[in-house]
Order: structure tokens, then sequence, then C-alpha cells
């Protein structure tokens, strides 16, 4: 695969980031231009130097008549260091300040832009979370260390290689050919090395993303990895994946050294020819012997940029790289989630679908021809094996991803039509695994309604039946939302949609971690906030399914029985297996004796 994005076309796209601090740019360049010019200082005072101690000696006079020489070009170099140290700590100063800033607008564009993103995006085998951890970490940081290379490094280190040459060419013109020619061998061996090492660099990347998100899928999955004993297995994978590293990492090391020695041995050719050629015009007569050192340090200074451009030229093929994954990632507007303008005046949740077909980005099929019609203020549920398709039909209704073909409407208006964001307003979505965010419990009750007070956090609490729990805590409702139990923090998830108070409400699951009495805390508390509302809910609780008023029966993404209960039940279909499944699963015959024999023990 080859760089997509050239130097040029980076710059461009870093552009936008650096335009608000262009102000520190310009500082950092007048600073630039002062430090190139006292970068020449040293050349022209050692050609002062030694042509006027050699002239001193030549006629004979000796240390009493060269003090005014020593303190010159004291007084001159001292100056010079003291100026350049202030010069180089204004460069870092403004140019680290510089990078801090375009940091920060970096991380902030590209979090917000995946916030608008759809779903689908995030569940690609290419955007795990690891790997899109690393890419935005190291795109960040490599584009942040690229603007800080050019205005701290390159311009410094170019600017004064252009001065030197310049000054070189002044004095002689054959002196500043050979320092002229020099540059564009070592150019050509950089450029030469940086396509050698593009292929492998990509690989390291992805060697690095991979690393990444292993081990992030263990620290993910250490009680399962702990319980069969796997850690062997677990530890050789990451032995392989670090094996496969190391050699990349070698192979372009290896590289990396052949080519450094190579532009090494050139520039040493270089200085061999300027001693060899400034002496010969010292003994041709053409040049005082003070311009051999004069000439031998500019060309130092024409060299600089050479010596570090291997190591910038990495830095920045690093950033190029890192880019595609960062740029890709922030320019990925096809996956912008669409959103209608739409925004009826009452959505009452009557849903109708028609012919939809709903594939996943990996190809599978989860959705296959599906009709149905969800009543407002009613209750319907969905009935079926795992990977039926229950939480995909639930995930299309709340916009997180687009069926392929068939219509989706809500009262009558296509789904698509309707704005996302207002849509999400006012429906009310409980899974069986909530996410509970870092930060406290009164924080996270709130991220229903963002502006409710603390007695409606409170309410929310009681009815969801966690109030109890919370305030026995040593922080109440300031306690770690993160401390508490699975089944604490489902209720934690109940509460937040009881805040948010929404005229529909999709249920996936929603007590399947909860111990029998919170189920039935619960399923009092569900069957409050259900009434005059339209409830799709999704259950293996047969209190739940017969509560229902409409049930849809799927089996691998299609509707294959709908009806009322009594109905289904009479059809000795799919129904009726699951039911029976689950009655057993209960142990119904066992729980009825028992209470047979309790009235009996009571009579």
């Amino acid at each position: 695969m080859k760089n997509t994005v050239n130097l040029w076309q980076l710059f461009k796209k870093i552009r936008p980031f650096v335009a608000p601090y262009r102000w520190l740019v310009f500082i950092t360049l007048i600073l630039t231009l002062i430090g190139a010019l006292a970068a020449q200082v040293n050349a022209l005072t050692l050609q002062y130097a030694v042509d006027s101690i050699n002239q001193l000696l030549s006629e004979g006079q000796g240390l009493q008549h060269g003090w005014h020489i020593l303190i010159t070009i004291t007084a001159i170099l001292l100056g010079k260091e003291i100026l350049n140290t202030l010069i180089q700590f204004g460069q870092k100063l403004f140019g680290e300040k510089l990078r801090i800033l375009v940091s920060q607008d970096l991380a902030q564009s590209i979090i917000e832009k995946f916030l608008t993103y759809r779903l689908a995006f995030f569940t690609q085998d290419d955007n795990q979370a690891g790997k899109l951890q690393t890419r935005i970490d190291r795109g960040i940081g490599s584009l942040t260390r690229l603007v800080q290379i050019f205005f701290i490094e390159i311009l410094p280190l170019f600017t004064s290689a252009i001065i030197a040459l310049g000054l070189m060419f002044y004095a002689n013109f054959w002196v500043g050919l050979v320092a002229l020619c020099i540059v564009p061998i070592y150019f050509l061996l950089t450029f030469r090395q940086a396509q050698k090492l593009g292929n492998w660099r990509r690989n390291l990347r992805d060697g690095r993303e991979k690393k990444s998100q292993g081990i992030l899928s263990i620290i993910n999955s250490i009680t399962v990895i702990k319980s069969f004993n796997r850690e062997k297995i677990e530890a050789d994978k990451q032995l392989s994946l670090q094996r496969d590293l190391i050699q990349n990492q070698m192979q372009t090391r290896q590289v990396s050294f052949l080519f450094d020695g190579l532009k090494t041995f050139i520039e040493q050719i270089g200085v061999v020819l300027i001693i060899i050629l400034t002496a010969y015009f010292v003994l041709a007569g053409q040049m005082s012997i003070g311009m051999i050192m004069y000439h031998v340090l500019l060309f130092n200074n024409v060299s600089a940029p050479i010596r570090s451009l291997h190591r910038i030229y990495d830095e920045i093929n690093d950033a190029m790289i890192y880019s595609e994954s960062f740029f890709k990632i922030l320019e990925a507007d096809d996956e912008i989630e669409s959103t209608g303008s739409l925004k009826p005046a009452h959505l009452q949740g009557e849903f109708q679908l028609k012919n939809v077909e709903f594939f996943y980005p990996n190809g599978h099929h989860a959705l296959k021809n599906i009709n149905m019609t969800i009543h407002p203020n009613k209750i319907t549920a969905l009935v079926g094996l795992s990977g039926a398709g229950k939480s995909t039909l639930i995930s299309l209704l709340d916009k997180f991803y687009q069926p392929q073909s068939g219509v989706i409407s809500i009262d009558g208006v296509d789904l698509q039509d309707i704005d996302t964001a207002y849509l999400r307003d006012h429906i009310g979505l409980v899974l069986q695994k909530n996410h509970i965010f870092q930060g406290t419990i009164a924080e996270n009750i709130r991220y229903g309604k963002t502006d409710a007070s603390m007695d409606e956090i409170i309410q929310a609490a009681q009815k969801a039946s966690i109030h109890d729990q919370i305030i026995k805590l040593a922080h109440g409702y300031e306690t770690n939302a993160l401390m508490l139990s699975g089944g604490q923090q489902q209720r934690i998830a109940i509460a937040r949609m009881f805040l948010k108070n929404p005229p529909i409400i999709f249920l996936d699951e929603p007590t399947a971690s909860l111990d029998a009495i919170a189920t039935e805390q619960i399923k009092h508390s569900l069957d409050e906030i259900k009434q005059g509302r339209t409830v799709i809910i999704i259950s293996h609780s047969l209190s739940q399914i017969i509560d229902a008023d409409y049930t849809y029966v799927m089996q691998d993404g299609e509707i294959v029985e709908h009806g009322e209960h009594y109905t289904l039940y009479q059809q000795q279909g799919v129904y009726k297996n699951i039911f029976d499944a689950m009655a057993k699963s209960l142990n119904i015959d066992k729980i009825a004796k028992t209470f047979e024999e309790e009235e009996l023990h009571h009579s």
C-alpha cells in the first residue's frame, strides 16, 4: 500500500489547526531568522581571529599587541552565546506552546467528529477500541511532533544552512558549489531510505495496534482467562505478536543503519573536499588562511540539517503514516450519522416496518423481510432465541443503524426524515448491561436529564428500587458509581430512564442481571412507567411476556409468528416451544406444588 498522503497534503490538513495560533508561528519565525544569522558568527569571528593573529605574527608582534583581538572575539562569542540561549529558549517555549495547543485542538476535533458517526463505524473489525485508541494517540503525537519539528528544528536549521551556503558562494563560487553538490546526494539517499522503510513502518503500526488491542482484550477478559486457566495461551499469543513486532523493528533498523552509514560517509567526503579546495586556494594566494576555518565552519552549518535530516525525515515519515489513519477517522464523512429535520409535535410511537432488510458491516444478514406494526401506547414483546435479531431490530428503531432496504416509519413519517436527536429524546433505552460512566451515582442518574434537581434524582432512584441501598453507602449519592455491583449499576441505568421519562420505551432484557427480589421490585416500577406509553420489550421473563399486549416471534432474522399470548400459544409453534422451555427452566411444576402444599398446610 502506497503512502496516500504526501508532505504538502499533510501540511494543508494541519494548517487549519495551526492557523488560530499564527502569532506563535510569527514569533517563532522572527526568532528563527535572528538565530540563523547568529549561527554564522562563529565562522566570521574565527576567520577574523585567524587572519588578524596571522598578520600580527607575520609582522613579528605578539600578545602585547593582540589583546584587542582576544577581547573583541571574546565579547562577540560570549554575546552571541547569550543571544543564542535566549533565542533557543524562546523557540522551544513558543514551539512547545504551539504543539500543546494544536494537540488539544486535534484531540477535541476527532472526539467531536467521531461522536457524530454511525454505530456501524465502531462495530467494524478495523475500528476496535484498542486500534482506534492507538491511531488517535499516535496520530496526534506524530502530527504535533511534526509541527514542532517544522517550526523548532527544520526552519532554524535550513534557514541557517541557506545563509551559510550564501556566504560560502559569496566568498568563493567553487567552494560553495562543492557544498551545494553534497546536499542533493544526501537528500536522494534519505528519500530512498524512506521508500525502503515505508511498508515496514506500516507493518510496525499494524503490529502496535494489534498489541494494544491484545492487551486491552486481556484486561477485559481477565476473569474468563483465569477461570479457564488460559494464562499461558494468552501469553503465547502476545509473545507471537511481540516477535513479529521485533522482527519488523530489526529489519527497519538494519536498513536505517546501512543508509545512515552511507550518509555519514557522503558528509565526511564533503568536509574533506572543502578542506582540500580551500587549502589549494590559500596556497595559490587567492584567499587568506583564515578562510579555511571560515569555510569548514560554514559547511558545518550547511551539513547540520543534513546530519539531522535522517532523524527528522524518519519522524516526518512516521507522522505521514500515522496521519493516514488519523485523518481517515477524522474525515470519514460518509460515516456521519444521518439525521432528518422533522420534529413532530407529539411522538406517540406507532412504528411500521415494511420489507426491512439489514446486514451488519461484516456481511451478516441480521434481519430478513421484516413487516410489523408497533401500536402506540401498547406493550409489544419480541421473543426469540439468542441471535434471532431482536436487539438489532431495536437498534434500527433507535436509528443506530439504517436498513439496506425497506422502510421504517413512526406515526406515519419515514424514520429517516425525523431529527435523530429529537427522536432519541423521546425514547428511553434500557439494555441488559447498561454503561456506567466514571463519576458519582447522582451524576450517572442525572445523565437521563442534565438539569434534574436532587429531588428528581432521588425520586427516580426510588422508582428503580435503589434509593434505600444508596443512602446506606458512606458517601450516599456522591459514591463512585463504578464501585456498585452489576445489579446495582443496572438499577442506576433504569433510574436514569425513569428520570428521562420518555413516551417510548425500549427494554432489552432490563432485569437479566438482577436477583429475584430486585427483579420483582423493578417489575413493579416498570409496570408503573409502562402505562400510557409505547413499550417494546425483549425478555426471557414469563411475566414480562404474558403482560405484553402483542408479541412478535423471531427466528434467524425473520418474524415467524405474531399475535396475542393465548393465540400464539395455541398455534403449537415456535412461541409455544420457547414459552414451555422458559417454564421448564423455572421448574414451574415444582413451584406450583410448593404453593399447593403451602395452602394445604394453612388449611
